[in-house]
């Protein structure tokens, strides 16, 4: 089984290709730095040649105004219409828990667009929307450089990177599903509260300011925006694990072990 992994370098594509490969499976990278652009279409026949799965982890290079939109729609169109020549037979997509309820964002418009056109092509299909992942969380919390960061207390129910690229891999090892399901952590904090203990724990003097009013990539939370469905796969790895681990880096984390139902 050939399986193309589209966003291949990425901190997803990364683990996901690593998992794939220790299963066996030959495993394409597919990225601009691997030669293959799915905005120009550079390199995307000769990479989907004889592939039986495509897994697209990619992102918006920018987040900024119209950007996510052009990517999203452009190199959404280009991939289904090469995995449509190519014969591909399972088109796997990584999207985000509460896509449909945060729309006044332009990046969550441009991932509903994507999943849109997804489910309107030929090809068979499973679309795994994921929450937000600790090291995104982490990244929120300490980017910038004033005295004070702004957080939503929003609920969230975070899922380390390793425990989601386990979950692609096992979606893309499977049958197609052609509809959505989703991933979460295994337990459930407020926003604010997370982004505290990531500053704590890195002896970040830095405030954390609760604001429900504060924007997650352009959008307003409130504490069902990222909530998934009871019907979500439950991982595995808490985060006080995770942030142990995070701050011993020279120790090897283990391989995520396979989701529960919740």
């Amino acid at each position: 089984m050939k399986i193309v992994v589209i966003g291949g370098s990425g901190r997803i594509g990364e683990k996901l290709v690593y998992n794939l490969r220790q299963d066996d499976f030959r495993v394409l990278e597919a990225s601009p730095s691997f030669g293959v652009n799915t905005v120009t279409g550079e390199g995307l026949e000769a990479a989907l040649t004889g592939a039986n799965v495509v897994v697209d982890v990619s992102n918006s290079p920018s987040l900024e105004g119209d950007a996510p939109l052009r990517f999203f729609e452009t190199s959404g169109r280009n991939l289904l219409a090469a995995g449509r020549a190519a014969g591909v037979g399972h088109h796997v997509a990584l999207s985000v828990v509460g896509t449909d309820r945060m729309t006044a964002s332009s990046y969550f418009r441009a991932k509903k667009i994507q999943e849109d056109l997804i489910k309107a092509s030929t090809l068979p299909y499973t679309i795994l929307r994921s929450t937000p992942f600790f090291e995104v969380i982490s990244a929120v919390a300490q980017e910038g450089t004033s005295s004070d960061v702004v957080i939503s207390p929003a609920w969230v129910r975070p899922i380390a990177a390793e425990d989601l690229a386990q979950a692609l891999a096992d979606t893309a090892t499977g049958d197609p599903l052609n509809r959505t399901i989703e991933v979460a952590g295994p337990e459930r904090f407020r926003f604010d509260y997370l982004a505290t203990e990531v500053l704590t724990a890195y002896e970040d003097p830095r405030r954390i300011i609760s604001d429900p009013h504060a924007l997650y990539f352009g959008a307003e939370l409130d504490d069902q925006s990222l909530e998934p469905g009871p019907a979500a796969l439950i991982a595995t790895l808490r985060f006080e694990d995770w942030l142990r681990d995070t701050l011993q880096p020279e120790a090897v984390a283990p391989r995520a072990h396979k989701q529960r139902r919740a």
